[in-house]
This record gives C-alpha cells, structure tokens and sequence, in this order.
C-alpha cells in the first residue's frame, strides 16, 4: 500500500520578538500543544508557530484529573521529545504548579531546567500582578516568558472548577490591569483563556504584546487548542471553544477493532507479512 506524503510547508524560524511583529503586522498567531515527538513534527511540518508543551500533558497524556499533578521532571522529558521535531517553530513550555509560586529565585531555577535541559525557548506562567515581580526577574535572566490570565487551570481548586472569569466590570478593569503589569515586566505574550470575547478584545488592543486566545473570541492576536481536542482523542463531550478538525480518535479505534478481530480470526498477519 501507498503512503501519503504530505510535502512540508516551508516555515521560518519563529522568536519571541518574531510573535510581537506577527501582531503589528495583522498577521495571526496560531499555536497548538503538543507533548511528544510525532505530534511535535506533525505541527512544526504544518508551518504552527508555537507548539505549547502544555501542563495539560497531566490530563491528556497522563490520566490524571486536573493539571496540578504533573511534575518539572514530567514537563522537561516531554519537553525534551518535543525538541527532537521541531526545526521552526517556537517551543514554549508550561511551568508546572509549585515550581514557580513561591519566589521569583525558584521560579527562575525551574525555567532555567526547562531551557537549558529540555531545550524550550521560552516558559509560561500563570497568575496576575503578583507574578509581575517573577516576570520582571525571569526576562531581565534572558528567559522569555509568556504571561496566562482568566481561566488558569492550576488554580482550579481556587475557582471552585473550570468557570469563565473577567465576566464583572471590576474582575474586568482587574484583569486589564494585570495584563498590562505583565507586558511591562517583560512578558512578551499573553495567553486569554475563557473570558468574554468582548473583554479579550479590549485586552488586545490596550497591548503592544501579541495575546493568544482559547475561549475568549476572535478578538486575539492568536488562538491555542489542545490537540488531543483538535482530533477528538480525548473522550468526553467536546469544550464550547473546541472544534474537532478530523475525528482520529474515532478512526483509531475502529483500527484498533479491525487488527483484534484479524488476529483473532486467524486473518492477521499473512504470507505478505511473514518473514
């Protein structure tokens, strides 16, 4: 049989600085995660300028319930796979819970393992104002760092589950301020999750750094999905801001079907291959 072969989309080498210049020339933002080899490939071979290694991972890959499990250690050897595929997209990886909170010295030795061991360009934290301060020391150390506003998944258990945020006129003008405390402590990007489009869009235009959206409208410099999400892997009923792009859980699953039933039958593997 007959493979396919796609040809590889010619890229250039993406930057931090590179992003901001995508926003100021209209130009979109398109980043997706990824958390091993092939997926990692697959996304930089599509022209993807940012591939996330996200703390998802502790969800999408690793079973877990929320994404405060996964550990530095767990972040830096996906991190290191998703190196191994990447030629030119900018690889940015999430910094996991409780390696970051406690001071900005501890945050800048894990963001420091993430470059220097696992081969990221650039981290992602989440929090407002009070992550200013980390921000500020993590850039002026020469690691680039993308900020994370609205919905930030380590702080489920704060939030009481996964709720839209900014949805007052008070959260809102909050969130505005943060935003702009993160751009001015050196961040050079911000990831919206769930908030009003409306909101996301006043964001993004009181920034001179790109903003990245997942479920917070069109309005963004950018949007981020999940892949497992991209390619209805994960089970579960899909997210309102999710859109399934092609149905390969549902297609692996028949696969895997058809190769238990042939070896069962006796039908798999045949002469053809036998060595």
């Amino acid at each position: 049989m007959s493979q396919l072969t796609l040809p590889e989309k010619a890229s250039e080498r993406i930057t931090a600085p590179r992003l901001i210049d995508f926003k100021h020339e209209g130009r979109k933002i398109v980043v997706v995660t990824a958390y091993d080899y092939p997926s990692a490939r697959l996304a930089d071979r599509a022209g993807i300028d940012v591939i996330l290694v996200g703390d998802t991972v502790a969800i999408m890959a690793l079973g877990h319930k929320t994404t405060v499990p996964v550990t530095l250690d767990e972040m830096i050897h996906h991190t290191k796979a998703v190196r191994r595929g990447v030629k030119n997209a900018l690889i940015l990886a999430d910094l996991p819970f409780g390696t970051y909170q406690a001071s900005p010295q501890e945050a800048f030795q894990s963001a420091s393992r993430l470059l220097k061991e696992a081969g990221a360009h650039a981290v992602k934290l989440e929090g407002g104002l009070h992550m200013a301060e980390t921000v500020r020391l993590l850039t002026q150390g020469g690691i680039p760092v993308v900020g994370h506003l609205g919905l930030t998944p380590q702080s489920v258990n704060v939030f009481g589950g996964n709720k839209i945020q900014g949805r007052t006129s008070d959260a809102a003008d909050q969130m505005l301020t943060a935003a702009l405390a993160l751009e001015e402590a050196g961040a050079f990007a911000i990831v919206l999750e769930a908030i009003p489009a409306n909101l996301a869009h006043r964001l993004t235009h009181a920034l001179n750094i790109p903003t990245i959206g997942i479920g917070a409208g069109a309005g963004c410099d950018g949007q981020v999905q999940v892949w497992h999400d991209l390619f209805g892997i994960f089970p579960g009923k899909p997210l309102r801001h999710t859109k399934i792009y092609a149905d390969i859980g549902a297609l692996l699953e028949q696969a895997l079907r058809s190769y238990a039933d042939e070896v069962r039958s006796d039908i798999f593997p045949t002469e053809e291959h036998s060595h």
